[in-house]
């Protein structure tokens, strides 16, 4: 008897080969080939293969003007903060994949928002492949959850999970997690690349042809991104990433794709004995206890998505013991402190050759913008001088090679927020500060250098 055929498969990339290699020809990843079987051709006829493959209840085209929109209104999950990264709440029919370290609360996340599905919109299917039906009642009696139409099924067979959507016909189904779904078409792993592809295209069509919004849990690797094929997230609507350090209270869920809102959106919560709550005013949070007139402290007008938030940059600068100065950041991209460091000694005649540097974003949120860098360079130079900055005031602008502070997106929405949160004077681009209506009783003074801004942000 002839044995089955098998492939060697890439789990980073998706890549076959006919034998094992121990680097990926495709995307170079080491030791990702993995043994599997392909799964046998079914014989489907016409009518079945359609059904089996639909991507919509008509069966035919439909012309753009009589599609009607209606049925595609947003339903919101009753958590302000999840509806805001959602851009405004879920889409019918949409597929979601929101990752996150173990245990930072994403299966606490989907259960509050299944909760408000089950009392307002109609009955919810959870489906858990890590947790038995007892564990997770056990969560919901902490979070409050009251009687609602929530089904719980603790199964890992997607041929199953299908037959238990078909039945129940819910109005909102969660999958936790993606890795632990199987199909009896594949002999691999579950969590393999061909198990993983093959469940999250199957609910795809479930959720697509019956217009269920759907969320999908999934496991992030050691770097931090999301486990399995980078087609998973080709293949969902949205993809949404749950941040935060284990030893703070605040959650961050960003959103890296979607197609139905903005990019980079933010929501803030915070993590309670009750489950996540979510936070209106993330300026108030991060700035709760930052120092006064502390040397090496500067407040950042940044913006995520289309949310304004101050945060607090910290800088540390202490002469190397060592002979080899260090330079290391949390929150902020090392390369881009390197860069800001070399403008700052050349520029402005800041000496930091022979000091070591520390850079923080304090509360454990990262900022990406260039429009942080005026923030870090004047933390650095009052840490280096041992002077505050002036109270009162806020920073944002971006940092050129040349010394040069260059105008920013979204201006005015950082100076309200400034403004509102009661700072007094914002140091901004010159290019920004014509342009931009200067709330009432708040001053904004326009730099075009870095020395020109370290001159009014440090007290002499």
């Amino acid at each position: 008897m002839k044995p089955p055929k098998t492939v060697f498969a890439c789990q980073e990339c998706g890549a076959q080969s006919a034998k094992w290699l121990g680097r990926c020809p495709d995307c170079g990843a080491w030791n990702s080939m993995v043994e599997e079987r392909p799964a046998p051709a079914i014989a489907m006829g016409g009518a079945d293969l359609a059904k089996r493959y639909t991507l919509a209840g008509a069966n035919g085209p439909q012309l753009y003007a009589d599609i009607d929109t209606v049925v595609s209104e947003r339903i919101s999950t009753g958590i302000g903060e999840f509806d805001r990264v959602l851009g405004g709440g879920v889409v019918p029919g949409s597929l979601v994949l929101i990752g996150g370290e173990p245990g930072i609360g994403k299966s606490t996340l989907l259960l509050q928002a299944a909760a408000h599905f089950a009392s307002a919109v109609g009955p919810v299917l959870y489906s858990s492949g890590e947790e038995s039906e007892h564990q997770i009642k056990s969560r919901g009696e902490r979070l409050g959850i009251e009687q609602a139409p929530l089904y719980i099924l603790a199964e890992t067979c997607l041929e199953r999970i299908l037959e238990e959507i078909a039945r129940l016909r819910p109005a909102f189904i969660i999958v936790d997690s993606i890795q632990t779904v199987f199909s009896l078409r594949f002999q691999s792993a579950p969590g393999s690349i061909g198990q993983v592809r093959e469940a999250a295209t199957q609910l795809l069509f479930a959720a697509k042809g019956q217009n269920i919004p759907t969320f999908l849990v999934g496991h992030v690797t050691k770097d931090g991104s999301l486990a399995g094929p980078k087609a998973l997230e080709h293949i969902v609507d949205t993809v949404l990433y749950f941040e935060g350090e284990k030893h703070h209270a605040h959650r961050i869920v960003r959103a890296v794709k979607n197609r139905f809102g903005a990019v980079s959106e933010l929501g803030v919560f915070e993590m309670t004995g009750r489950g996540l709550r979510a936070v209106p005013n993330p300026s108030q949070l991060f700035l709760a206890e930052r120092p006064a007139n502390a040397p090496g402290s500067v407040v950042l007008c940044c913006v995520e998505g289309s949310r304004p938030m101050l945060v607090e940059i910290q800088a540390l600068v202490s002469s190397s013991s060592y002979g080899n100065a260090r330079r290391m950041a949390s929150g902020i991209d090392q390369g881009r402190l390197s860069l800001l460091l070399a403008v700052l000694e050349k520029r402005a005649g800041v000496n930091l050759a022979a000091d070591d540097v520390f850079v923080n974003v304090a509360g454990g949120i990262s900022v990406d913008e260039p429009a942080a860098d005026l923030a870090v360079v004047a933390a650095i130079a009052s840490s280096v001088r041992n002077r505050p900055i002036a109270a009162g005031s806020a920073v944002f602008g971006e940092v050129g090679l040349a010394g040069e502070v260059r105008g920013t997106s979204h201006a005015g929405l950082r100076i309200r927020e400034a403004a509102q949160m009661g700072f007094t004077r914002t140091i901004a681009p010159h290019g920004n500060y014509a342009a931009e209506d200067v709330p009432a009783g708040h001053d904004v003074v326009g730099v075009r250098t870095v020395l020109e801004a370290l001159d009014l942000l440090m007290t002499w």
